[in-house]
């Protein structure tokens, strides 16, 4: 029997690469269950994940934009469960626990919006491998990464085969764990100054590192090297390779004078 199609469109415009990898489903489920407290599910799809998740007990939200998915979810999940129509760029996460296989195609919205959201915690969601692997800081660090650093914290929990999902998309897929750090590593207050500082840091020009942050802060080189030294950040060739505490000293040493500075 042909599928109905939903109102917001087929498989392709709803980015609805299905998760069938049992290693997985069962890894995602574990990290939920290391995380305490209500959990949403982002995109339930067939409730492959929802299944599982339901199993754990908890209070669970799952959130699904295709409403013939959502009636069929309503009646084949325990009575527990909560199933919401609903678009992962607009609909409330309030819960202290998110978990999803996010449409690849939405990957950079979807997780540019949690990261502006205050209610979670704990964040583990299914990407691209190469998102995954960048945002947990695996080969160089994205400009994502560095202006979430000082709030986030991102972990790498291993890759999906293609063949994991169906249909299999054309590249593998990354487990991505996201948690708000307790003490964050730059005031909230400061929060505007520090993003600031990170993108023209992060698409600076200059060539090696010392030079990029001569040019995008405008203080003379001794104040740069000493920043560089302070930050143990003097071999960093690119702001790629800066991890989050790093960043948040430069920014302390050589951005706006807004907090105190650790600096020497």
């Amino acid at each position: 029997m042909q599928e109905v199609r939903s109102v917001h469109g087929g498989r392709h415009e709803l980015g609805q690469n299905f998760l069938v990898h049992a290693p997985t489903l069962d890894s995602l489920t574990a990290l939920v269950a290391s995380a305490a407290g209500p959990v949403i599910e982002i995109g339930a799809g067939d409730g492959a994940l929802t299944r599982r998740l339901a199993a754990l007990g908890r209070p669970l939200t799952a959130i699904e934009l295709d409403e013939h998915r959502v009636r069929r979810l309503r009646v084949s999940l325990p009575a527990h469960v909560r199933v919401e129509h609903g678009d992962a760029m607009v609909h409330p996460m309030h819960a202290p626990v998110l978990v999803g296989n996010l449409p690849f195609h939405l990957t950079t919205p979807i997780l540019r919006r949690l990261l502006r959201l205050r209610a979670w915690r704990e964040a583990i969601v299914l990407t691209q491998w190469e998102v995954a692997r960048k945002r947990a800081g695996v080969g160089g660090r994205t400009l994502m990464s560095a202006q979430a650093g000082p709030w986030f914290e991102f972990e790498l929990h291993g890759r999906v085969p293609a063949r994991g999902f169906r249909p299999a998309p054309s590249v593998d897929g990354g487990i991505l764990r996201i948690r708000r750090r307790e003490e964050s590593l730059v005031p909230s207050a400061a929060a505007g100054a520090y993003r600031d500082f990170a993108h023209r840091v992060f698409t600076g020009r200059g060539g090696a590192l010392p030079r990029i942050l001569q040019r995008a802060t405008g203080r003379p080189p001794h104040e740069v090297r000493a920043a560089l030294a302070e930050a143990g950040a003097v071999s960093a060739a690119l702001p790629r390779d800066l991890d989050p505490e790093q960043w948040a000293l430069l920014f302390t040493c050589l951005g706006p004078r807004l907090t105190p500075s650790r600096c020497r």
